[in-house]
């Protein structure tokens, strides 16, 4: 792995603790040019973990409340009559900036939910008929509360399909609930991060990670996986070719991080589950459970 990566989950496991994989897989959905959703209970560390990616790779970081009020203009920006030159100036929203955590993101209504869509997908906002590009590196972190709970509007398949990966970070061990009832509020050890990969070399890793080689033979067992959850029943819709494309991206990170130049399935078999849950699970967060036909049945090539 590479040295400053190193450095960048070992910070982060100091802060979030006891959550290694999750941490790591907030990693290679950066380093695949994807953005996050991260959907657990309120208070289990999911703000905390968006800030402490933003501060460890010194990214611009804008959170966002999402509430049942808040309205596209709140998240895009607005333009406001300039009196002394008697037009109307841009004012850019929250949205400008290299992270957003958009935090809570379906106590917010479908509208506003729907001003994050053409952000996520093309990297750039259409306001009053003008189109404007977003700063770069771009990566959206978003959180939500479980679907049952009150206040809160499920996100349409295809809000989901813009996430690459979906994650739950789950109830601490008990050491690890221990060690956090011991050390306090992690606010202060946040502060105190600094910066281990900058914004230029995030981007140098990205492109780095498309050179990743995948083999025919690995690329077999992709296109198994897929078509296992087109034609079995286990599924009620099945992957989508934008899928693919994400879980094949995502795997390459994956190998990237783990020091290789080539794809292996158990690249593809790690990245599954944060992948292909929330477009397989028809409102399960149980990602493992959810996959774990795909990684039975199919067989590697």
């Amino acid at each position: 792995m590479d040295n400053q990566l190193k450095k960048l989950l070992e910070s982060a496991n100091k802060v979030i603790l006891g959550k290694e994989l999750q941490i790591k897989l907030s990693v290679c959905c950066l380093l695949a040019k994807g953005h996050l959703l991260i959907e657990d209970v309120p208070g289990v560390g999911k703000t905390t973990l968006s800030h402490t990616l933003a501060k460890l790779l010194g990214l611009d970081y804008q959170r966002i409340q999402f509430t049942s009020d808040i309205l596209p203009a709140d998240i895009i920006g607005t333009s406001i009559f300039n009196v002394e030159k008697s037009n109307f100036t841009f004012h850019p929203g929250p949205i400008f900036n290299q992270m957003i955590l958009a935090d809570e993101i379906n106590r917010a209504t479908p509208k506003a939910q729907s001003a994050l869509l053409e952000a996520m997908e093309e990297y750039q906002v259409t306001a009053e008929g003008k189109t404007y590009p977003l700063a770069k590196p771009f990566f959206v972190i978003a959180t939500q509360n479980p679907s049952h709970q009150i206040g809160t509007f499920p996100l349409p398949e295809s809000q989901l399909d813009r996430f690459l990966m979906r994650i739950e970070l789950g109830y601490p061990t008990k050491q690890a609930e221990r060690e956090l009832l011991e050390g306090g509020n992690r606010s202060g050890l946040i502060e105190a991060l600094t910066t281990q990969v900058n914004a230029e070399q995030l981007v140098d890793m990205q492109q780095q990670v498309e050179t990743i080689y995948v083999s025919a033979a690995v690329l077999d067992y992709l296109q198994a996986l897929i078509s296992f959850t087109r034609e079995s029943t286990e599924f009620h819709c099945g992957l989508s070719p934008r899928a693919g494309l994400a879980l094949l991206t995502a795997a390459k990170a994956w190998a990237y991080m783990e020091g290789r130049k080539a794809v292996l399935p158990d690249d593809i078999q790690t990245v599954l589950p944060a992948v292909a849950g929330h477009r397989l699970g028809s409102g399960s967060t149980d990602s493992n459970s959810i996959v774990a036909p795909l990684l039975e049945l199919v067989a590697v090539s």
